[in-house]
C-alpha cells in the first residue's frame, strides 16, 4: 500500500523511517540533498519538510538513515562530488530530526552506500554496501563496520552477505569481459527475540528480479562483526521476501519499523501500470506488514490496505 503524502510530483526512493517521541520521520534520496517528511501516524498523511542535509559541491544524496545518540541526531548518506570514487559515505549531526544537519564527515575513500547505523550493548555499528571484484560473483555486497563514535568508523569492515544467485545480477557482462555484476545493497538490521536479521535489496531497480531478501542468525552476540548470518533460501533456492507482483514492481530498498507491536517494511516501488522511461523517478514509498518469527520473515502485501 502506498503511503499518503501532502505533495504531488515528489518521489521517495530509498525511504528510511525513524520514530522519535510521538512523531515519525521519513528520509529519502534526492539529487540536491536529503529530503524529509513527518507524520503523526504511519498510515496518516506525511508532510513534506524539505531538504534537511545538503552540502556545497555535493550531489546525488542517496539512501539516508538516522540515529539518535546522546540526545543528538546523526544522519548517514552517500553523495558524490563527481570524482573518480563516485558515491562516498558521509555523516552529519543536528539537534533536531529535521536538521539542519551540519559538519559533514566523509567515512571512506572508496565507493560506499546505503547506511544503517545501530546501537547494541557493544556500541555503534554501521551496516552498508561496497564493491568487491576479487571474487567469483563480483559486485556490491553487504558489510558491517564498528563505529568508534557516531562520526568515526573503525575502518575494519567485515563482509557479511554475498551474492549467490543469478537473480542478484545487476548487469550481465558489465565490463565487456564476460563477468556479470551482482548487487546486494540497502541493509537493515534488527533483533527480535533470540534472532538477528539483516534485510537487503538485490539486483537492479530496473530488473524484474529486483527484490528484498534477508539473512538471519540465532545469536545473542552484541558485537555485530562477530555474528555469523545465514542467507535465507527455500531449500537452497531463491526465495525473496518482496519482489514484483500483480500490482507493483521495483520493490526494493527499505527500512523496518515495529509500530504498535507490529512489524512493517517501508520500501519503494512502482505501480505495474506506469509507462515511464525513467524508472528511478517513479519510485514511491509503500508499506506492508511483516511477520517475523523463529528466523523467518514473510510479507503481507495489498494494493489498497494493510
Amino acid at each position: 500500500m502506498k503511503l499518503k503524502f501532502d505533495v504531488t510530483g515528489k518521489f521517495q526512493a530509498d525511504p528510511f523511517i525513524f520514530e522519535d517521541g510521538d512523531k515519525l520521520y521519513l528520509y529519502v534520496t534526492a539529487q540536491n540533498g536529503v529530503e524529509a517528511y513527518s507524520a503523526e501516524d504511519l498510515f496518516g498523511t506525511w508532510h513534506y519538510e524539505g531538504v534537511v542535509a545538503s552540502f556545497v559541491g555535493r550531489k546525488d544524496f542517496w539512501a539516508p538513515s538516522v540515529i539518535k545518540f546522546d540526545g543528538r541526531y546523526y544522519i548517514y548518506f552517500s553523495c558524490s562530488s563527481g570524482d573518480e570514487f563516485g558515491q562516498l559515505m558521509h555523516a552529519a549531526v543536528a539537534d533536531s530530526p529535521l536538521g539542519p544537519f551540519t559538519n559533514p564527515t566523509c567515512f571512506y575513500d572508496r565507493f560506499s552506500i546505503d547506511s544503517h547505523v545501530v546501537q547494541t550493548d557493544c556500541g555503534l555499528f554501521l551496516w552498508y554496501a561496497e564493491d568487491n571484484v576479487h571474487c567469483d560473483r563480483i559486485g556490491t555486497r553487504i558489510y558491517v563496520d564498528r563505529l568508534i563514535d557516531p562520526l568515526t568508523p573503525a575502518n575494519h569492515p567485515k563482509e557479511v552477505i554475498v551474492p549467490t544467485f543469478d537473480e542478484e545480477i545487476y548487469q550481465r557482462n558489465r565490463f565487456g569481459d564476460g563477468r556479470d555484476w551482482h548487487t546486494l545493497e540497502g541493509p537493515f538490521w534488527f533483533r527480535e527475540g533470540e534472532w538477528q536479521y539483516v534485510m537487503y535489496s538485490g539486483a537492479c531497480y530496473q530488473n524484474d528480479s529486483y527484490h528484498i531478501g534477508y539473512a538471519a542468525a540465532r545469536s545473542c552476540e552484541s558485537d555485530l562483526t562477530r555474528v555469523e548470518f545465514f542467507k535465507h533460501t527455500n531449500h537452497g533456492a531463491f526465495d525473496p521476501v518482496l519482489i514484483r507482483n500483480e500490482f507493483e514492481e521495483g520493490t526494493g530498498h527499505h527500512s523496518v519499523i515495529k509500530y504498535k507491536g507490529q512489524y512493517y517494511a517501508v520500501y519503494h516501488g512502482r505501480d505495474r501500470d506506469e509507462t515511464r522511461d525513467d524508472f528511478s523517478e517513479a519510485r514511491t514509498a509503500r508499506v506492508c506488514k511483516l511477520h517475523v518469527e523463529g528466523g523467518i520473515i514473510t510479507a503481507e502485501r495489498y494494493s489498497d490496505h494493510i
